[in-house]
């Protein structure tokens, strides 16, 4: 077997020094590292009964994106034995470590799939003796190390960070007990973040389903009696029609002009969406803001990033804040004939997305311009039919945004507490 780097407490501590005693410690005094497997792409599957690969593009903000996993045939699990990821693991992506929704780390949970780590990631187990390994996941998602890694990464291409500066973090480690004091604690937020994860994906789910179940199989209320007729994208029903977005939506209808922009604006940057949520909005000064920060967004719009156009990258916009702006590197899609519930989900299927990524041109940059997106083709039913779809629909996706708030407000109180409990004056607190 080759591939892989493992740097345990012996090797890596410089003189291989040994510390029994809490205080203040480095990574590498109470943490194996293990970087990942050099696996073949040409060998990567599709196929779900597989083994799941945990690489860079799939590691997010403190869980796996298993949805997007490559897969390695299953035949090869034992052959692996050394790159197996168990529950409680804690891995860090080494390329692009920090993007602006945050470190992309991760740990592995009770119901995960089997999974084999793949090489630019690393691997971090505690030393039992030494350190709790829920109380190591609270460290590695914690400011702190986010923090400490931001500045240190490297490289212009691809920004990384190397293993062993991982293992050159350090931190107040206090005495077992309180650790798990600590990280009882800190878990109570990030088991409320993942059932809030798991609701929302349930809601997903049920809004998507509901639009193919009316809208793609055309099984909606009083489909029985409904007589079908030929369109360009095959048979629809009578009285539905096929129209080109421009003519329901409008494509970057709103331009901010520097003479007339406010003085202050909250900001997306194509790097902020991911996965259908906007991740990070930065308050700036229009003065020093970016000289992309031009696309007007409201409430119902729909942002699509036009660069590598994909299931990814983009994201609904519900109650935004005053000027809400976003990169020119979006297309601002904003519902006009049709409710923003619809233009959703008609707007984000996967039909849709193969169409964005079949039309993008350039070999380094793939992109979709605003014509693109004008036409591109949707059914649309009657107005009666949108309404009741639209009564449905819109308040899951306002649900589904709230939640994603509530998440975000649990994510900053549990970053502020952690120092507060690693303070010499809290460390013996519960």
């Amino acid at each position: 077997m080759t591939g892989g780097l493992l740097l345990s407490h012996s090797d890596a501590c410089e003189g291989g020094q040994s510390s029994q005693a809490t205080g203040h410690v480095k990574l590498a005094d109470c943490v194996d590292l293990l970087s990942g497997f050099a696996f073949k792409s040409q060998q990567f599957t599709d196929d779900p009964n597989d083994i799941a690969l945990v690489k860079g593009e799939n590691v997010s903000q403190g869980r796996v994106l298993w949805d997007i996993s490559k897969r390695w045939p299953l035949v090869d699990w034992e052959k692996f034995e050394k790159f197996q990821l168990a529950v409680g693991d804690v891995v860090v992506a080494m390329d692009r470590p920090w993007v602006p929704a945050g470190l992309k780390w991760c740990f592995i949970r009770d119901h995960d799939p089997k999974a084999l780590l793949v090489q630019r990631c690393c691997r971090l187990r505690a030393n039992p003796s030494l350190m709790d390994q829920t109380f190591l996941r609270c460290v590695i998602g914690g400011p702190g190390f986010e923090s400490y890694i931001k500045p240190i990464t490297t490289g212009v291409n691809i920004p990384h960070i190397s293993g062993r500066q991982i293992l050159d973090y350090g931190f107040n480690l206090p005495d077992p007990p309180t650790q798990r004091k600590i990280a009882g604690i800190l878990s109570t937020y990030d088991d409320l973040i993942e059932n809030n994860l798991r609701r929302i994906k349930i809601l997903e789910q049920m809004a998507q389903s509901l639009y193919r179940e009316w809208f793609v199989h055309f099984r909606f209320p009083g489909h029985e009696s409904a007589r079908f007729i030929d369109s360009e994208l095959g048979q629809i029903p009578k009285g539905w029609e096929v129209k080109k977005l421009a003519e329901i939506a409008g494509v970057n209808a709103g331009s901010i002009r520097a003479t007339s922009a406010p003085e202050e604006i909250q900001y997306i940057d194509i790097a902020s969406v991911s996965t259908g949520s906007i991740d990070n909005i930065e308050a700036m000064s229009f003065e020093f803001a970016p000289s992309r920060a031009r696309r007007i967004v409201r409430h119902g719009d729909i942002i699509w990033s036009t660069v590598r156009p994909n299931r990814r990258s983009f994201s609904l916009i519900i109650d935004p804040a005053e000027n809400l702006i976003a990169s020119t590197g979006f297309a601002v899609l904003s519902a006009r004939s049709v409710p923003w519930s619809y233009l959703y989900q008609a707007t984000t299927t996967e039909d849709f997305t193969s169409y964005l990524v079949n039309h993008a041109s350039g070999a380094a940059y793939p992109a979709v311009n605003s014509g693109i997106f004008e036409n591109a083709v949707v059914v649309v039913p009657p107005g009666d039919l949108l309404t009741r779809f639209n009564a449905m629909a819109e308040a899951n996706q306002v649900l589904q945004h709230k939640l994603h708030r509530h998440n975000q407000t649990l994510r900053r109180t549990r970053d502020l507490l952690l120092p507060k409990l690693l303070s010499d004056g809290e460390m013996g607190k519960p």
